[in-house]
């Protein structure tokens, strides 16, 4: 195989023939040939080398043979298509390339560089083989390098630089130069880069700063040559352009102005070798912290206490890290009716007592500082009234007191109404009301009539009523009408009691207490206000966002839940609430500003237990969700076991939409537990619970209709015979007589033929077998039918009188 290079460093592979012609026309070549080609237009020489020539080299190392056949094979890939080659030139003369071989040119401190030098004689073609001989040397910086334990020759064409570890000075331009014998020169320059670094010695990776403070993130980088520092975040170059919130500095550090939440996140410190495509990357995390921050919407919460009052203290806090939340309790916690939230951002305190009131404290606590805010708990008691009686009789003239006493907290003021006027009684005038006390002195017939003590406070209104009735004593009674002079529609109108007051409208409520909910307001109403002498059948809830807005309002009836529902999440509202009876609506309450709160968890479901049914082994209570906690509600866990200790939980989930829970095939005899939670994306509420029982198995009947027709009919003929024995006992009447005289004739022939008209008429009457006349029958107790001769003259009876069946003779004259 023939090689050809071209003075432009084109080289291909002669394989075929040039031009058309056979490469055996070249086989004589020796050692190298030139011939002048013109390809294109341009004149070219080729060198061709035989491969005789590296079978001569057999003084050359291993390790030259592979480095020359490199050196072949890459030229041959360089080659170009014998096609090209156009009819030769004749040229004559001789010429030598040299070539430097290396890896890369960018080397680290340290590691090794090798250069490899290769000479390349170039001849005429069709001229005789000749040999050309001279030294090769390396040079860097005008200065010749002799140290042989960095240059080594391999062979007479070929030399080796070896540097074993790199250092900063050894990069630059390292020149190969070959100087024949007969003075000609030529050379090969390759330029060496060696850098140091870039190395991060020193730089924090994890940076911490406070919220709205200035950041500053360095990046220490060592490095030669010089090294060019850049950040990024997200993949997106960080500007170095002044007055930019986050910026890279002169000094290469990253400048984050007014820290916030939103620049936390990992940044990429990236060094770079100036010039050349080497660099690092270092990550480093910067995350932005705050402290705790809590929010209450109420400062101050007025409830009053009772088993059905709950309420809940809602703790908002922010901060970063985030915040431990805690609570402290004017009271000793109790699990059973203090009830946290998942993450305790929330108290609710079931069944309020007058304990439970004082301050609530919430803490938030992180790495960075806490923070605290406080609830105070107002926690009343409903007015009660006490009186010594409820009816009083007095006579005219005489006095009557009656005592009234009232509690609650605060402790309302006692009052007391004259309900026949509407007055309020006071310390002055005949009637008082003194300490509590109502006094009448010397009662008047007119005094007679309903009193009301009332307790009237900031937590509701009671009252009790006493009726005094006014007597006429026995003395006055028997005074004629004409002595004095008064008329009978005077006497009823003075003795009489008044006429009862008219119904009325009912009158404001004076206290509630309002909870807002994310979407809701609850009105928690312990007294009824004044119903004005007419029940109270609902209640008109109104609300609005500002004064300018008009009043909307629902109307809710008073065994349902004063709850207004559709409100948007954490929006200010005014709200107010009125009564309503037959007469007509009442005046309304003070008017309460409240913010609806946050997206959070569902309230807990609202069960109606007043209309739970129990029938046979299944349960069925009504399901109602009136807070859904800013978010649609998802559906409803329901969890129920019976009351004991080996029973386990079982579930089932409720759309929801749904209005109840039905549970079936319960086991009889039972007691269970029932835990309804609603959920929604925020998470559940807390549980609403109820026990209930399923009763014994009741014992099946398997009588069927025919049983019961036959022991009503049973149950008659015992009746009846019970009745007809009796007749037949005191009477001698009845079936069963019938039946045993009949029975008693049939048995004595004489007496059938008696009863046959058979028999004889001489009066004679055979008893037991003994035959007498008539005559000889003693008179006492018999009686004598006489009415003419051939007639039966006597019959006698004992006791019995004759029956139908019992005929006389058909010629006896009665």
């Amino acid at each position: 195989m023939y090689t050809a290079h071209l003075r432009d460093d084109t080289v291909t592979t002669v394989k075929h023939g040039v031009a058309g012609r056979p490469i055996d026309r070249f086989s004589h070549l020796s050692d190298s040939t030139t011939k002048t080609y013109r390809t294109f237009g341009k004149q070219r020489n080729v060198c061709f080398h035989t491969g005789r020539e590296e079978q001569q080299k057999g003084n050359s190392t291993s390790w030259s043979s592979g480095l020359m056949r490199f050196h072949q094979e890459k030229m041959l890939n360089q080659l170009a298509i014998v096609s090209l080659l156009l009819p030769l030139v004749h040229s004559t003369g001789q010429t030598t390339k040299l070539e430097i071989i290396l890896s890369k040119l960018d080397f680290q401190v340290g590691e090794e560089i090798l250069l490899v030098c290769k000479a390349l004689f170039c001849r005429p073609i069709l001229s005789p083989a000749a040999t050309k001989e001279g030294e090769m040397t390396w040079h860097k910086g005008g200065e010749e390098i002799d140290d042989e334990d960095i240059v080594s020759k391999l062979d007479y064409t070929t030399s080796k630089l070896l540097i074993k570890k790199a250092s900063l000075s050894d990069g630059g331009m390292y020149t190969c130069m070959f100087e024949s014998d007969d003075g000609h020169k030529v050379d090969a320059q390759s330029v060496i880069y060696v850098y140091d670094g870039p190395s991060f010695h020193g730089t924090a990776t994890y940076h911490e700063f406070l919220e709205g403070a200035n950041g500053v993130v360095p990046c220490l980088v060592t490095g030669q040559p010089a090294v060019d520092i850049a950040w990024l975040k997200d993949g997106e170059l960080i500007p170095s352009t002044p007055g930019v919130r986050v910026r890279k500095m002169p000094d290469n550090t990253l400048h984050i102005e007014k820290v916030k939440r939103s620049d936390a996140g990992t940044y990429i410190c990236q060094a770079q070798i100036r010039g050349r495509a080497i660099y690092k990357q270092l990550p480093v995390s910067v995350v932005a912290n705050a402290p705790p921050t809590v929010h209450i919407r109420e400062e101050v919460k007025k409830v009053i206490a009772g088993p059905e009052t709950n309420v809940s203290l809602l703790c908002l806090v922010d901060g970063l890290p985030k915040p431990n939340i805690t609570w402290t309790l004017p009271i000793e916690f109790d699990p059973s009716r203090h009830i946290f939230n998942s993450d305790h951002s929330q108290l609710s305190i079931q069944s309020v007592v007058r304990a439970d009131f004082g301050e609530y404290v919430c803490t938030a606590k992180n790495k960075i500082a806490e923070s605290s805010a406080t609830f105070m708990l107002h926690v009343f008691e409903s007015p009660e009234v006490f009186i010594s009686e409820d009816q009083h009789s007095v006579n005219v003239g005489e006095r009557v007191s009656v005592s009234c006493n009232v509690t609650g907290h605060p402790q309302p003021e006692l009052h007391w109404i004259n309900k026949q006027n509407g007055e309020e009684l006071d310390s002055t005038g005949r009637i008082q009301a003194v300490g509590g006390f109502l006094v009448i002195e010397e009662v008047m017939p007119s005094d007679g009539g309903r009193y009301s003590c009332m307790a009237v406070g900031i937590s509701g209104n009671a009252s009790r009523d006493v009726v005094i009735q006014s007597k006429v004593p026995t003395s006055l009674r028997h005074v004629s009408l004409s002595v004095i002079n008064v008329s009978l529609v005077d006497i009823f109108s003075v003795f009489s009691c008044p006429p009862a007051c008219p119904p009325a409208q009912p009158g404001p409520p004076h206290y509630l207490t309002v909870t807002p909910g994310p979407t809701s307001v609850l009105f928690t109403l312990k007294t009824f206000p004044i119903n004005g002498g007419a029940p109270i059948k609902s209640f008109v809830l109104q609300w609005r966002k500002s004064a300018m807005d008009k009043w909307e309002e629902t109307i809710v009836a008073t065994s349902d839940i004063l709850t207004i529902t559709s409100l948007k999440p954490y929006t200010k509202y005014t709200v107010r609430m009125a009564a309503i009876n037959d007469v007509g609506q009442g005046q309304f309450s003070m008017e309460n500003t409240v913010r609806t709160e946050g997206k959070r968890e569902p309230d807990s479901p609202a069960l109606s237990t007043s209309q739970a049914v129990v029938e046979g082994n299944s349960f069925s209570v009504p399901l109602q969700q009136i807070e859904t906690g800013g978010s649609p509600l998802l559906h409803f866990n329901v969890h129920y076991k019976q009351d004991t200790e080996e029973s386990e939980w079982e579930t089932l989930q409720l759309p929801a939409d749904a209005n109840s829970v039905s549970l079936k095939d319960l086991a009889f005899g039972s007691d269970y537990h029932l835990e309804v939670r609603a959920v929604n994306s925020n998470g559940s509420s807390v549980p609403a619970t109820f026990n209930f029982t399923i009763a014994e198995q009741p014992v099946s009947s398997k009588m069927t209709k025919g049983t019961v027709v036959g022991i009503v009919i049973l149950i008659f003929l015992l009746v009846f015979l019970a009745v007809d024995a009796t007749c037949c006992y005191r009477n001698r009447c009845g079936l069963l007589m019938a039946v045993a005289g009949k029975l008693s004739r049939w048995k004595d022939p004489s007496l059938k033929k008696v009863e046959e008209g058979e028999g004889t008429t001489n009066g004679d009457v055979t008893l037991k077998g003994l035959s007498k006349p008539r005559g000889s029958i003693q008179q006492s107790g018999v009686q004598t039918l006489s009415k003419g001769v051939g007639q039966l003259s006597e019959i006698t009876c004992d006791k019995a009188p004759l029956t139908k069946n019992e005929k006389l003779h058909p010629t006896a004259n009665l």
